[in-house]
C-alpha cells in the first residue's frame, strides 16, 4: 500500500488487519498479563477479542490510542514468519497464548503463518502492511463483551472496536457519521419520543409500545391494510402455536430448530410459530381450487417468535417477538413473471413513499435445505428473468437463500447511506410439495402450485427502528404520532384553546393540549424535543383575532394564520407524497 491510497477493498482490509494488531501489541504493553484471542479487520473497521481479568474501561481507550501512536512513530517492521504447526503451538503455550494454542489445535494444516512486530506476536494468515509507520489514522470506538469463538458456554471476552483510514481527512468524514448515527439511534430516539421500551424484568428482545408508538405502529399497519387491499390480497390470521408434526412436515422442524420454541399441551408437542406461511397453506388447501382461482394472495401482520441469541439482539432491530407485513401467494407456474413482478412494483411504491433508495440480490441455496435441484433452478431463474427484463442491477449471494427456495432480498438505503434489509421475494416449489397443494387445471387434470414468500416492510419492529432513525424521529405529517401541540399563554385562553383543539379533532388530526402553568418557552422547547410538527401557540392577541401563530419543525414561523387555513395547510401535509 503507498501512501497516496488507492481505497481498494484489499487495501483497507489489510490497513485495518495491520491496525488490529498494532491495537494488540499496544494492549499487551500496556497491560501485563493480558491474552489475545482474535482480531479480523469488518467493515468499517477492525476489532480484537482481549482475556483480562481486571478488565477495560471506557478510560482505557484514549491510553491505548497513545501508546500506538508512540508504536507508528517507532516504524517497527513486520516480519512474517512460517512455521511448523506444533512448533507454533509450543511458542504460543510458553507465552501463556491458550486462546492462539486452541485455535492451533484445529488446524490441520503442517505449516501456519506468524507475524512478529517489535515484542508482539500473532498467529495470522495475513497480509500486513510492512512496518507500523504505515498507519496513518485510527481511532479506538468502544468496548463490548463477545464470548470466545461466538459460544455462549465459553468465557466472555472484551472486545475492543476500532477503525482505521488510509488519511485523516477520511477518518474525520467517517467519525462525523458516526456521531450522526448515534444521534439517530432509535434506541434514544425512542426513549426521547417514548415510542417504546424493552425491560430486563420482561425479557430480552421483546418490545413493550407506549402510547406514541402503538400510535405510529397503527399508523403504519393501517397504511399497509389499505395498500394490500388496493392489490387484492385477503386477509387472513393464523394461530401463534401449531402442532410439532406440521413443522416436521414442512421442514422446519430439520431446518430451522434452533430459532423455534416450543412447548406441550394435553402431552401433544406444539412449536410456536416462527413463520406464518403454515397457516396460509391450511387456508389454500381447505377447498378444491380452480386454475380460474389463481393466483390467490393472502396476507397476515402475522406475529412470530424466534429464538435469538442475547449477544445479537438490538433494540427493534434484532428482537425475538415481532410482526412480519407476511404475504403467500399460490399461483400457476406461467404466473410466476407476472406476480414477482407485482411484488417488486409494490416495494417500489412504497419505498418511494418513505424515501429510501435501494439495492437489489438474489440469495441462492443454501446447503441446509429441501426440494430438487431442478426447482431450485426454476426458482432461481424465475427471480432472475424478471430482474433482467426490468434491467434491475443485482448482486448473488451465495447460499443465503430460504431452506425451502431462493430470494430476491431488498436492501434499503437511508438518509444517511446505511443499508437495511427489508423486503423479501422467495420463489418456493419445496412446501406445495409437501403439503399436496394442488388447482385442477383447464385439461381437467391436478396440478401443483408454485408458492411465493413475501414482506414489504419486513419485520414492523424492525423497520419502525429503520424509520426512527432514517427520519432522525423527524416523522412525516402523516406518520407522527402527534401532528399538533396547542400552547396557551395564559389561563385565559383555555376555552379558546379548547375550541382549536376539537376543530382539528373533527378533520381527524392528531393533537395535544398544552395548558401547564409553565413559561412558553419551556413548552415550546419540549415541544421541538418531542419533533412535533405543528407547535401552535394561541396568546391573548391571537384570540381576540381569532387566529394563532405557529412554529414549523424547520424553525420558521407562520404568523396570525387563521385555524382554517392551518386545518387546510396541515390536511394537504398529512397526504402520502407518491
Amino acid at each position: 500500500m503507498q501512501d497516496k491510497e488507492t481505497h481498494t477493498t484489499e487495501d483497507l482490509e489489510m490497513l485495518r488487519h495491520s491496525t488490529s494488531h498494532l491495537m494488540a501489541q499496544a494492549v499487551r504493553e500496556l497491560f501485563p498479563g493480558v491474552k489475545v484471542a482474535i482480531g479480523p479487520s469488518i467493515e468499517n473497521g477492525f476489532y480484537y477479542d482481549f482475556d483480562y481479568e481486571p478488565g477495560f474501561t471506557e478510560e482505557d481507550l484514549p491510553k491505548i490510542e497513545a501508546k500506538m501512536k508512540e508504536l507508528v512513530k517507532k516504524d517497527i517492521p513486520v516480519e512474517k514468519r512460517v512455521l511448523k504447526r506444533d512448533e507454533a503451538m509450543d511458542m504460543f503455550r510458553k507465552m501463556g497464548e491458550t486462546y492462539k494454542v486452541e485455535l492451533l489445535e484445529s488446524i490441520d494444516d503442517p505449516e501456519v503463518n506468524t507475524y512478529v512486530q517489535g515484542s508482539f506476536t500473532d498467529l495470522c494468515r495475513g497480509p500486513h502492511l510492512p512496518s507500523t509507520g504505515k498507519i496513518k489514522a485510527f481511532k479506538l470506538l468502544s468496548l463490548a463483551g463477545a464470548y470466545w469463538r461466538g459460544d455462549e458456554k465459553n468465557k466472555m471476552l472484551t472486545r475492543i472496536y476500532g477503525t482505521a483510514f488510509p488519511d485523516e481527512e477520511s477518518l474525520n468524514k467517517y467519525l462525523n457519521f458516526l456521531e450522526e448515527v448515534k444521534k439517530r439511534d432509535h434506541r434514544k430516539l425512542g426513549k426521547e419520543l417514548e415510542l417504546f421500551s424493552i425491560s430486563d424484568e420482561v425479557g430480552a428482545g421483546l418490545v413493550i409500545y407506549h402510547p406514541n408508538g402503538a400510535l405510529l405502529r397503527y399508523l403504519l399497519e393501517d397504511f399497509e391494510r389499505k395498500e394490500h387491499l388496493k392489490r387484492g390480497y385477503q386477509f387472513v390470521t393464523g394461530p401463534h402455536i401449531l402442532k410439532l408434526d406440521m413443522w416436521k412436515r414442512s421442514g422446519h422442524l430439520d431446518n430451522y430448530r434452533d430459532f423455534m420454541y416450543f412447548t406441550k399441551i394435553d402431552e401433544v408437542d406444539y412449536g410456536i410459530k416462527p413463520m406464518n406461511c403454515l397457516s396460509h397453506i391450511m387456508v389454500y388447501n381447505s377447498k378444491v381450487r380452480s386454475y380460474r382461482d389463481l393466483p390467490i394472495r393472502y396476507f397476515e401482520l402475522g406475529t412470530v417468535s424466534r429464538h435469538e441469541k442475547s449477544g445479537v439482539l438490538h433494540g427493534l432491530m434484532r428482537v425475538r417477538e415481532f410482526t412480519q407485513d407476511d404475504a403467500h401467494i399460490f399461483l400457476r407456474p406461467d404466473q410466476l413473471h407476472q406476480e414477482i413482478l407485482g411484488i417488486i412494483r409494490f416495494v417500489q411504491d412504497v419505498m418511494g413513499i418513505f424515501g429510501f433508495d435501494y439495492e437489489m440480490e438474489i440469495s441462492t441455496r443454501p446447503e441446509k435445505s429441501i426440494g430438487t435441484d431442478e426447482d431450485w433452478e426454476k426458482a432461481e431463474k424465475a427471480l432472475k428473468e424478471v430482474l433482467d427484463d426490468q434491467k434491475l442491477p443485482y448482486e448473488i449471494n451465495e447460499g443465503d437463500g430460504a431452506f425451502y427456495g431462493p430470494k430476491i432480498d431488498v436492501k434499503l438505503k437511508d438518509a444517511i447511506g446505511r443499508k437495511w434489509q427489508c423486503a423479501t421475494i422467495q420463489c418456493d416449489f419445496a412446501l406445495p410439495e409437501r403439503f399436496d397443494l394442488h388447482y385442477t387445471d383447464s385439461d381437467g387434470k391436478r396440478k401443483r402450485p408454485v408458492m411465493l414468500h413475501r414482506v414489504v416492510l419486513g419485520a414492523i419492529e424492525r423497520f419502525i427502528g429503520v424509520l426512527i432513525e432514517h427520519y432522525g424521529g423527524r416523522f412525516p405529517v402523516w406518520l407522527s404520532p402527534t401532528q399538533v401541540i396547542i400552547m396557551n399563554i395564559t389561563d385565559d385562553q383555555e376555552p379558546y384553546v379548547r375550541e382549536l383543539r376539537d376543530a382539528m379533532v373533527r378533520e381527524d388530526i392528531r393533537v395535544e393540549v398544552d395548558s401547564r402553568n409553565e413559561k412558553l418557552s419551556l413548552k415550546i422547547r419540549e415541544g421541538v424535543v418531542k419533533k412535533v410538527p405543528y407547535l401552535v401557540i394561541a396568546g391573548k392577541k391571537e384570540m381576540e383575532k381569532g387566529s394563532v401563530t405557529v412554529r414549523m419543525r424547520d424553525g420558521s414561523e407562520l404568523k396570525d394564520i387563521t385555524i382554517q387555513d392551518l386545518i387546510s395547510r396541515i390536511k394537504e401535509d398529512n397526504t402520502l407524497r407518491r
